[in-house]
């Protein structure tokens, strides 16, 4: 058995330094140590697929981060690993517990087949793994392995804790409450469309800044942007289902000095609804999330969603939104993003179905994508 404090600080002495995840028993001496500490940051995901996303956003812009959650929420997390982390070369630590290990302690039932095929399910993923030390001598071998990993292959390393590895640590801070201030929201207007979804992206581009990154999500939105104009500033997000906002959200926290525009759709959204509240709690004052909404899943067959009974800006107020704006002319979007507001803004437009013919695929891989991306940032 080890202490928190003995691992966190040899993780931190190799750049670890962001952390990010959903808690469990076993990790509880873990996340009340990086509360409670003043140098490393912890944001609390809703659950464990936005904890990756949130991560590999900040690995993006430059954070060594770790992902901590328990193995029953490992499901929850096989999209983005799979066809966010590996497709994008984006490393990241991830610490998952073993609840329910086969011969190991007495556990709930929920816990009985994950527990079974935890090992398994990560050679599946093609995620390599040890497990967590628990002798002080062996914390500096078992980063090193994890680093060589990250760094020759780019792509993630799990640690798999079993029970009884860390000392408990009591929390001796609480996480910051923070006043919802209710921002003023629009009225819900689902009147006729009038723009494109082509003719958004083509004034976000322009209104742009050119320091900005953008982060367009998952489907017609990110070839669209891409046949606009390609520019090493765009991150055109591929699978990650509903992931782009917590993306966006990892790249602002470990950037505040950069505007992050994140381009999300209505389906993509409600996926990952959870999003909003840790994006409305953190509420970096640098992150625009765009939400196009044409109440369809275009890219999959123009099949509907149910956006058309969602109030998005209700929602994100509620959240913790502190400035929300419902958009109806090309010249209001424009203001909106060339008029940067100091807060954490939303701003919300319906859009037509529809494409434009002969849509094109991105030539340039998604791990070039978001190579150029870092070195953009000036990261790498």
């Amino acid at each position: 058995m080890i202490t928190a404090e003995s691992f966190i600080n040899a993780a931190k002495e190799k750049g670890f330094g962001f952390y990010t995840g959903v808690p469990c028993s076993y990790l509880t001496p873990f996340i009340n140590y990086v509360i409670d500490s003043r140098d490393l940051r912890y944001v609390g995901a809703t659950n464990e697929g936005d904890a990756v996303a949130i991560a590999s956003g900040a690995e993006l812009a430059g954070m060594l981060p770790v992902v901590m959650f328990q193995n029953s929420g490992l499901g929850n997390a096989v999209n983005p690993l799979t066809s966010l982390n590996q497709i994008f070369k984006i490393p990241i630590l991830i610490i998952v517990t073993w609840r329910g290990e086969p011969n190991g302690a007495p556990d709930e039932p929920q816990h009985q087949l994950m527990g079974a095929i935890t090992p398994q399910l990560l050679e599946l993923m093609q995620i390599p793994y040890s497990f967590f030390p628990t002798e002080t001598e062996d914390i500096e071998p078992t980063l090193n392995c994890a680093l060589e990993h990250m760094v020759q292959h780019r792509s993630p390393y799990a640690l798999v804790m079993k029970k009884g590895s860390v000392q408990s640590c009591a929390l001796n801070s609480q996480l910051a409450v923070k006043p919802l201030l209710t921002a003023p929201t629009p009225s819900l207007i689902h009147s006729e469309p009038t723009y494109t979804r082509h003719d958004i992206l083509k004034t976000i581009q322009v209104a742009s800044q050119s320091d900005d990154v953008l982060v367009a999500t998952t489907g017609y939105c990110g070839r669209e942007l891409y046949a606009l104009e390609d520019k090493e500033n765009q991150l055109y997000t591929v699978g990650s289902m509903g992931c782009v906002s917590s993306i966006g959200l990892g790249i602002a926290l470990a950037q505040p000095q950069r505007r992050v525009i994140v381009i999300d759709g209505d389906g993509a959204a409600l996926m990952r609804m959870g999003a909003l509240a840790t994006i409305g709690y953190e509420r970096p004052t640098n992150l625009l999330h765009i939400l196009l909404d044409n109440q369809v899943h275009e890219s999959t067959g123009g099949q509907s969603t149910v956006s058309h009974s969602v109030d998005f800006c209700a929602i994100v107020a509620a959240c913790g939104y502190i400035n929300v704006v419902h958009a109806t002319t090309l010249e209001e979007v424009k203001d909106v993003i060339a008029y940067p507001s100091e807060e954490l803004t939303f701003l919300y437009v319906n859009i037509k179905p529809g494409i434009p013919e002969k849509l094109p695929r991105p030539k340039i891989t998604p791990d070039q994508v978001a190579q150029r991306l870092r070195q953009f940032m000036e990261v790498v």
